[in-house]
């Protein structure tokens, strides 16, 4: 029989990363096993990138909100250096033709503006003290300490606080001005404010997220209940006493209808009613009127500017026990 020759195997050789190879060829590169990608992995992704388009969504919407809310200042403020024709002007104009900063000291000439400040400056500092050391006290009461009916008085307090104000404008009115004698006063203006629920209900629940360890101790080292209501706990609440006195604050500013009621003399009146005398029968000077505007809400957002930490701080903070 025939001998069938077999072909001659080619030797296989080492390349320079220790791959083989055949012959004096290239090296062979070694065969490298793909591992599956988990599940895992790509639900994190999927979830990055839903995750990535819910925070534009949430960043277009905080911005389209913080244009509605600037818009109405920025108008404020565009409008009060435009002239009165352009005030009116249809379409209105966003950006003022002619700059009249004049229209400033037109709107301060125009009435007692320092006058008006000065008696608004008196009834917001007696207001929100009053309103301070009313609530302190109250609340305390109401965290702390135990007496008959507490828990009831505290609800109905609440429940009051469903009650229109307008119903209460008459009684308040009779109250200040017949029994009390008190119109065209300082006091008829902030005295009515002194009793607020909100601001005792505010600082009641404060009060119960400080420990009460604190006043266990005080009172075994014989501090009285005034001196740990005045020594420790009112310092410790300072973030919620100073929500409280910034919306008493921006309360007490912006109050038109009761001092309107219960003053009749520009020496009394407040700064919000100095503003009518830029509107009459002929029809209103716009741009005066939001100069002076402009000058009667300055003082609120400083103050506001000032107090925001503290303010958020006691808004976050309130409800929290222990």
């Amino acid at each position: 029989m025939a001998q069938v020759a077999e072909a001659p195997v080619p030797a296989v050789s080492a390349g320079r990363d220790g791959a083989t190879g055949t012959g004096g060829g290239p090296p062979l590169a070694a065969p490298v096993a793909v591992a599956p990608v988990p599940r895992i992995a790509v639900d994190t992704v999927a979830h990055a990138k839903r995750s990535s388009w819910a925070r534009a969504l949430i960043h277009v919407a905080l911005v389209l909100g913080a244009v509605v809310t600037v818009f109405p200042f920025y108008w404020m403020l565009a409008t009060s250096l435009k002239s009165n024709t352009e005030a009116l002007a249809a379409p209105p104009t966003f950006w003022p033709h002619e700059w009249h900063p004049e229209n400033y000291a037109t709107a301060w000439t125009a009435a007692p503006f320092g006058r008006y400040f000065f008696n608004t400056g008196i009834v917001a500092v007696c207001w929100v003290a009053g309103v301070l050391v009313v609530s302190s006290l109250a609340a305390y009461a109401f965290a702390r300490m135990q007496f008959f009916g507490k828990n009831a008085v505290f609800a109905v307090m609440l429940a009051t606080l469903m009650i229109p104000t307008d119903l209460t404008l008459i009684p308040n009115f009779v109250i200040i001005t017949k029994w009390l004698n008190w119109y065209n006063t300082y006091q008829a203006q902030f005295i009515i404010a002194w009793g607020n629920v909100f601001a005792i209900f505010l600082l009641r629940q404060f009060f119960l997220g400080i420990p009460k360890e604190l006043e266990e101790a005080a009172m075994i080292d014989g501090c009285s209940r005034f001196r740990f209501l005045w020594a420790i706990l009112l310092p410790l609440s300072m973030p919620a006493l100073v929500t409280v006195a910034l919306i008493n604050f921006l309360a007490a500013w912006n109050s038109f209808l009761w001092p309107l009621l219960v003053t009749r003399s520009p020496e009394m009146r407040p700064i919000q009613l100095g503003l009518i005398v830029f509107q009459g029968e002929a029809g209103s000077q716009y741009a005066h009127l939001m100069a002076a505007t402009s000058l009667v809400i300055l003082p609120t957002v400083l103050v506001y500017l000032v107090a925001q930490k503290y303010f958020v701080e006691g808004i976050a903070r309130t409800g929290l026990k222990g």
